[in-house]
């Protein structure tokens, strides 16, 4: 893949799978009280934690499942599967809570630092944005897509801070339909965005290829 191509594809796909507008609903039901200062610490630590997590899964994780027998066809599919669901998700239930279960909602109140987890990891760096990182990682190829990739979970992990720090110095103004709205949509291109994952995983198996040379 050409780089202005891979540049734009990595990006997007990681923020759209990412999402951090749906993680600001949550995020701010996990620190009741605190002050705007006290959610910007929580949401540069959150993000932090998220962007070395999402690095070390998107160039380990390749060699984890390889050990495992698994090869990257099966795992372009798989994580296409998985991210179509995702964006199905999204598009079906607006309660975005659903991505924290009970048990962890609970300790997420009790935690003095809810910036790791479960802010940080589930929400900003969850099962969807570990196989999207791994399958970006795998169509990579050349140096310079590498380097794409790497500025590419730095750039989406300092725009998630940016919008969570926005919605803690404006809790009291974000418009919750219009959050809902905006989640819909990004469902949508993600779901998108998981059907050409499975594509180029199908294209990638070795009987397709042979039909699609002669």
């Amino acid at each position: 893949m050409i780089v202005s191509d891979f540049a734009l594809l990595a990006p997007v796909s990681l923020f759209l799978i990412i999402n951090p507008f749906s993680a600001i609903p949550a995020f701010l039901a996990m620190t009741p009280g605190e002050s705007a200062a006290e959610r910007i610490r929580a949401a540069r630590t959150a993000a932090l934690v998220a962007a070395a997590s999402l690095t070390f899964f998107a160039y380990l994780g390749k060699l984890f499942f390889s050990l495992l027998g698994v090869e990257v066809p099966a795992l372009q599919i798989a994580g296409g599967i998985l991210l179509f669901l995702i964006g199905l998700d999204m598009l079906r239930s607006p309660d975005l809570a659903r991505r924290l279960s009970p048990a962890e909602q609970d300790i997420a109140r009790e935690k003095e630092e809810v910036g790791v987890t479960p802010l940080g990891i589930p929400l900003l760096c969850g099962p969807g944005s570990i196989s999207t990182a791994i399958v970006l990682q795998s169509e990579a190829g050349t140096a310079a897509n590498q380097l794409v990739l790497l500025a590419s979970i730095a750039v989406v992990y300092l725009a998630s801070f940016l919008i969570l720090r926005f919605a803690a110095l404006r809790a009291d103004r974000l418009n919750p339909i219009m959050i809902r709205v905006m989640r819909r949509i990004m469902g949508l291109f993600f779901a998108i965005i998981a059907v050409q994952f499975v594509i180029n995983g199908l294209e990638q198996l070795p009987f397709l290829a042979t039909v699609s040379t002669r």
